[in-house]
Parts: C-alpha cells; structure tokens; sequence
C-alpha cells in the first residue's frame, strides 16, 4: 500500500478555508487506498472551534491518521511581538516536521513514505535536502525560499492556470506543473430541506429574497462590492453575508456603517455544518473579486465556487479569469468587477428570471460532479 505524509502548517480544526480542503483531500486520498499521515502543528487550543473533534467537524471517516508536531507556538503574546510570533511558530513548525519526517523511528522501519506532499513551503524546502519524492501544492507565489522547493519538487499542483503560468514564467519545466481545482464534497450539499426550512433553520427572513456570499472577507476578495450593490437594489433584497473573523470582520462593519448600507446582514463565521444550509435558503450566491488583486484575478480556486454549484443556487460572479476557468456563461451570470452598480444589475438579472435561474443553476451541478475531492485526489496520485 502506498503511503504519503501530508504536511500542513495549518491549525485543525479552524475557520480557515484551508483546514476544511487539507481535512478533505487527506479523506479523498486516504479513500484511494493510500496510508496516509496527516502532520500539523500541536499549538494552544484558545478558540471554542479548535477543541472540537476535527473529524466531527469536518465530517470527515476516520481513515487516517493526524499527527501534532511540537513547536513554538507564542500565540498567547501576539498582542506584544505582532508578526515575529508567527513566524516563530511556522519556522519551529518547520524544522520539527521535517525532523519527524526524516527521523521518527516508526516512519523509518518500513513506514517511509512514498510520498510527501504539502503545502508548506518551509518544511518542503528543509526536506528538499534530503528528499526526492515531494509533491508540492501551491496556492500563491511565494519569493523566500520558494524557488528551490519548486526546482526540488518531483510534482507542482496548482489550482489554476495563472499560477501554471506564473511558474512557467519564473523558468520551471511546464511538464512538471499539473492544475488541479479545488473541490466540494457533493454528500455536504445534498439537502433534503426546502429553502423555507433553511431560512427558519437559520432565523433568516421568509419575506425577502436573500442574496448570500459565504466566505472570508479580505481586501482582495472584494465583498465590498457587493455590499455597495445594495444601494441599487429594492428594499425586498436583502444581502447576507456569511464568514468573516478577527478584524477583517470588524473592519467590514465599519465600512457597512461608514457608507449607510441598510440592507446588508452580516453575521460573521459559522461553522461548516450550516453553510450548506445558507446556500440553500438563498435566491442568490455571489462570487465577488477585484481586478486590483492577482491572487483575486488568476490565483484563486475558491472552495465557496464549488459548494455553490453543489447547492442548485444561481450564480452572479464577478468577471475575472479565475473564477472562468470553472464557470462559464450556460453555468453562470458574469458581472464587471468592481463596479456594484453591475453587480446589482446581475442579481436583479437572476431574481426576476425565474427559468433562467433554474437553468444556470442545473448547468452548474452538472459541470461540478468533475470538481469532486474524490475525484481530485485521483488526478493528482496519477500524476505521481
């Protein structure tokens, strides 16, 4: 049986979109008949999310196995070293995990991994020294010590073609670069409640039609845009916006508040279980971006686009050539980026066409039975 160690500098579980896609692809991988070691930091377990059972939480079989590595983990003083703190803690990360890997005596009496795959740029480049055999999954482009990773990998993943190409770009070998979406767990969306019980499920309100996006609230995201659409919508139109932590959260309200945007709810993170429910209660998803990013632009594969698709809810996206690498015009509505004004225009596009909403959306589920994790996984072992 083949055997892979898994390396994630990512807390597990979290309200990080990255814990859910490592959790899930370490399942899907695991399902290919693969021993698979999942290795993450062991750090401080401060947030409520973090001391539920990650396989629980995640709805995750347990089918392998997760390992916490020590390491120097100095959230409780990040008020006083801000940024220093974190990377003490990657770095240490870093060096024990591949320590672990290089060392542990259970590993080495016939457990050697065939495979050690990752997307942790730092410990990948301290086992680039001694091993062969890495599989290096890139979500952004990187400068410190990045190059050498890429040269020393056996395989580059990638999740879309703009980062085949920034690659390509920066002189690796195109062969060596396989582009792999990311993915949705289909049995996650498939619900047999109705809209209305959704929204009661969820305290939303029966009486108006809800415009939803479900994620993070970054800068280069461009929710913004979305929320600023509310200004040219009806007062029947309510946009719900799910996700959201820290002072990214904070910061948003405050930019609700500071342009007088009344028909905005903003609810902050919830947990993975209910998001399939939100979709669904919804007559509307929004898959926002701005062209000002790169990573908005030609690096993302949002996990948020495919659970969408998998929850039959029509699509307005904004027009960037990530988000067209998935979806198309038979699958999706396509809006200028940036400018709410269009934006509006597309949901009110959707909302007043009923059979052209129930068209798009079915074109949508049908396109996403090839974005599965399962299916995914499968890709990438063949690569290998």
């Amino acid at each position: 049986m083949q055997k892979i160690i898994y390396i994630a500098e990512t807390r597990i579980p979290s309200e990080m979109a990255q814990g859910l896609q490592v959790m899930k692809m370490c399942e899907a991988f695991a399902k290919q008949k693969i021993e698979l070691e999942l290795v993450v930091p062991m750090r401080f377990r401060i947030f409520p999310i973090e001391k539920q059972d990650p396989f629980k939480y995640y709805k995750i079989s347990r089918i392998f196995k997760i390992k916490r590595i020590f390491c120097l983990d100095l959230t409780p003083l990040n008020r006083f070293l801000g940024p220093v703190s974190f990377l003490i803690q990657v770095l240490s990360f870093s060096f024990f995990a591949a320590i672990y890997v290089l060392f542990n005596p259970v590993i080495r009496r016939g457990k050697k991994a065939d495979i050690i795959y990752g997307r942790d740029r730092f410990s990948l480049f301290l086992l680039s020294f001694f091993r062969k055999n890495i599989i290096f999954e890139i979500h952004k482009v990187h400068k410190f010590l990045f190059k050498r990773t890429l040269k020393k990998s056996k395989k580059l993943v990638v999740i879309t073609r703009g980062l085949k190409d920034k690659l390509i770009a920066m002189g690796i070998k195109e062969n060596k670069i396989f582009i792999a979406p990311d993915g949705v767990d289909l049995n996650d969306f498939n619900l047999t409640a109705t809209k209305e019980k959704c929204r009661e499920k969820l305290n939303l309100p029966l009486n108006k039609k809800l415009v939803l996006y479900a994620g993070h609230l970054y800068k280069w995201k461009g929710v913004e845009t979305l929320a600023l659409a509310s200004k040219f919508l009806p007062p029947d139109i309510l946009i719900v916006i799910v996700g959201g932590i820290k002072w990214y959260l904070s910061n948003f309200k405050k930019f609700i508040k500071k342009n007088d945007l009344k028909n905005v709810l903003v609810l902050g993170h919830k947990d993975y279980s209910q998001i399939p429910y939100f979709l669904k209660s919804a007559d509307c998803l929004i898959l926002t971006g701005t062209q000002d990013s790169e990573v908005s632009r030609s690096h993302t594969s949002p996990m948020k686009m495919f659970e969408y698709m998998a929850s039959k809810t029509p699509i307005v996206a904004s027009d960037l050539p990530s988000f067209r690498e998935v979806l198309n015009k038979n699958s999706a509505v396509f809006v200028e980026a940036d400018n709410p004004e269009k934006m509006a225009e597309g949901i009110r596009n959707v909302l007043n066409n009923a059979e052209f909403a129930k068209r798009i959306s079915e074109q949508a589920y049908v396109d996403v039975q090839q974005y599965t994790w399962d299916k995914r996984a499968a890709r990438i072992l063949e690569i290998t």
